[in-house]
């Protein structure tokens, strides 16, 4: 759907922006043999893997597949547990696909850079072809190769292999970065294809599942606020005797030392019986103490 399309380009966005900030003033390549490749890989693949983490941990589907069980009646009638596991299967690349727009895009983003990549690379970088250092050992050429993308380490002999070898590591990122960015491309599209060709529903009746989809969950979390809102009411109305906003209070209730104890603290979800729970200390309070206490007439002098 549009808005789908529209967060996934804000998100990508957003990481484009975060990737340059986070090249500009924390990124510095060691230039040391042994130390350059993890330095870069860790730059480039740490951040993905968190943004990774967090795409899951943002996505509601993540928690609602993680905390949902099936009832006694879905059981019943659903005994198929093929259809069960495609269900899991698909829910899961739903949420897979929305996770990896931040890493994917922060990945080719990267790579397109070329500077965590030049990092990680140049003392690997084969220098036979242009002739360069025939008579030093392997070690010493990796000390010398390490410390080419460190400019101002580099001797002036030796500045044209240095940026022969920094063009073919960029070409090389580049080169990735964009097969990267077109794998992603054709495999998006081709699983919306896929997608498509095996929906049983046509395009409108399928506009119109995601539209009611949509909209009850908006009407679903509007009524959730309210019922919960009502519902919370009830036990704050008998802890303090009235409901905040309520016009022409005429007395309200003094809650004791203990009662105020009783609310305090922290407390789990409380199981009550096999259906019903206590969400809060003040909703145990209330549910297990008598109206009784101290009132007092709001229109009396203290």
């Amino acid at each position: 759907g549009k808005e789908v399309v529209i967060a996934n380009a804000i998100i990508a966005i957003l990481t484009i922006g975060g990737q340059q900030l986070f090249s500009f003033f924390t990124f510095s390549c060691p230039c040391h043999v042994g130390q350059n490749l993890i330095y870069g890989l860790a730059f480039l693949g740490v951040p993905a893997l968190i943004l990774l983490v967090v795409g899951y941990a943002l996505n509601n589907q993540t928690w609602r597949l993680v905390t949902g069980k099936r009832s006694p009646f879905q059981k019943e009638t659903t005994p198929n547990r093929l259809l069960h596991c495609k269900l899991i299967c698909f829910v899961l690349c739903s949420i897979t696909g929305r996770a990896l727009v931040a890493p994917v895009t922060w990945l080719a983003v990267t790579l397109i850079n070329g500077s965590y990549y030049v990092c990680a690379m140049s003392e690997y970088v084969s220098v036979h072809y242009y002739g360069a250092y025939p008579n030093v050992t392997a070690s010493e050429r990796r000390r010398i190769l390490a410390a080419f993308p460190c400019s101002q380490l580099v001797p002036p002999e030796q500045a044209r292999a240095r940026d022969e070898v920094i063009l073919l590591l960029r070409y090389q990122s580049q080169v990735a970065g964009w097969l990267l960015i077109a794998v992603v491309v054709i495999t998006v599209f081709l699983s919306y294809c896929l997608a498509s060709c095996f929906s049983p529903l046509s395009f409108l009746h399928f506009r119109y599942w995601s539209s009611y989809v949509h909209n009850e969950q908006e009407l679903f979390d509007e009524a959730t606020d309210q019922h919960s809102r009502l519902y919370a009411m009830q036990h704050v109305r008998k802890f303090f005797g009235f409901v905040p906003g309520s016009e022409n209070v005429k007395e309200i209730r003094i809650p004791s030392l203990k009662e105020w104890q009783a609310i305090s603290g922290l407390a789990f979800l409380k199981r009550v019986d096999e259906e019903h729970y206590d969400y809060s200390l003040l909703h145990d309070w209330a549910l297990k103490e008598p109206v009784n206490g101290r009132f007092l007439k709001t229109d009396e002098d203290p």
